[in-house]
């Protein structure tokens, strides 16, 4: 896929400038979205993404087409995995509503910032190191067995991260607005409204080690990896406010992404031998038996495992509540 510098600086340009429009058009006056706004963006910006997606394959082929479409369907899914975590902290942290869209506009920013730093990282090591895919692959398998077992109602507001702000910095007991810092009694001190982006920043730094290697399981191509990155992460704003109280109803997500982080990370193992140079495997020679899978099976795969676990997820919690509801009853 050849990319020129000047296409590189125009994507990176056009994304910097859909974030400055979203600031200084929803972001900068406080308020709530309502569900046709966070309706209309989210439709917007995804129809964006497949559009996009469409024009890679008329441009470079639709062999890196599929790649974007598997790569933008695993972001969107781990990047939905993290509202859940942002949900987590504002609601630890007691954000008021009308401060939601600052707090996710800059974990979003923040997160497209780590993410593009992991792409250059990640892009250097593959072109310079072939067995690197074995790491990805390993770091991903173990990602994989973490996220299916980790605990997801740990609170954010008393971690070992947060505990060591509140010991280091001055911080005030109640919000003052939006604002990171405030003077009370004439002493500057911070407001819970940075400890929240503080949090949210070392969310998305886990995240981040999540995504790429995930991303490189799929595509080799850092310009697919940055856009589809940008594009999963672009009207997740508004989607956070779309699907609400969904977030808690998709019991099933995290299971559903070990599935995906797992099979991506078996696919770059397999690739890792395929390509393998390392002399203690296989005598330094590449392992003919190893076979490649092609993409249009991962997208399948992917595509399927996300469709399963969003089903499932809405079934059991739509049991449970019934039979919450029966049990009250018959009480």
């Amino acid at each position: 896929m050849q990319v020129t510098f000047l296409i590189w600086m125009i994507t990176i340009a056009v994304t910097i400038a859909f974030f400055v429009y979203e600031f200084f058009a929803h972001v900068r006056t406080p308020h709530e979205p309502t569900i046709r706004e966070s309706a209309l963006w989210s439709g917007f910006y995804i129809g964006l993404a497949l559009l996009f997606g469409i024009g890679i394959g008329v441009v470079s082929g639709w062999t890196y087409s599929g790649e974007y479409f598997a790569g933008y369907l695993t972001e969107k899914a781990l990047s939905i995995d993290n509202l859940f975590v942002f949900l987590l902290v504002m609601t630890a942290f007691a954000v008021p509503k009308i401060y939601q869209q600052k707090v996710l506009m800059i974990g979003i920013i923040i997160a497209l910032i780590l993410r593009g730093g992991f792409i250059a990282v990640g892009a250097a090591l593959i072109s310079n190191f072939s067995w690197i895919f074995y790491v990805f692959g390993a770091l991903l398998l173990f990602l994989a067995y973490r996220q299916a077992f980790a605990d997801h109602d740990a609170n954010p507001a008393d971690s070992r991260l947060m505990r060591f702000v509140r010991r280091t910095l001055p911080v005030t007991e109640e919000y003052h607005g939006d604002r990171l810092t405030a003077r009370v009694d004439g002493k500057r001190m911070v407001t819970p409204m940075l400890l929240t982006v503080i949090a949210i920043g070392f969310v998305d730094l886990i995240f981040a080690v999540d995504s790429i290697p995930a991303i490189y399981g799929l595509t080799n191509e850092a310009y697919i990896v940055f856009t589809a990155n940008a594009f999963a992460l672009m009207g997740l704003r508004q989607l956070f406010f779309l699907i609400g109280g969904l977030l808690q109803r998709l019991v099933y997500l995290p299971q559903g992404l070990a599935v995906i982080l797992g099979f991506i990370g078996v696919k770059l193992v397999l690739h890792a031998l395929h390509v393998n140079e390392l002399p203690f495997v296989n005598g330094g020679e590449h392992v003919e038996w190893a076979p490649e899978i092609p993409i249009w099976f991962s997208l399948v795969f992917i595509g399927a495992t996300i469709a399963v676990a969003t089903v499932a997820s809405l079934w059991k919690t739509r049991s449970d509540r019934k039979r919450d509801e029966a049990a009250v009853t018959e009480g």
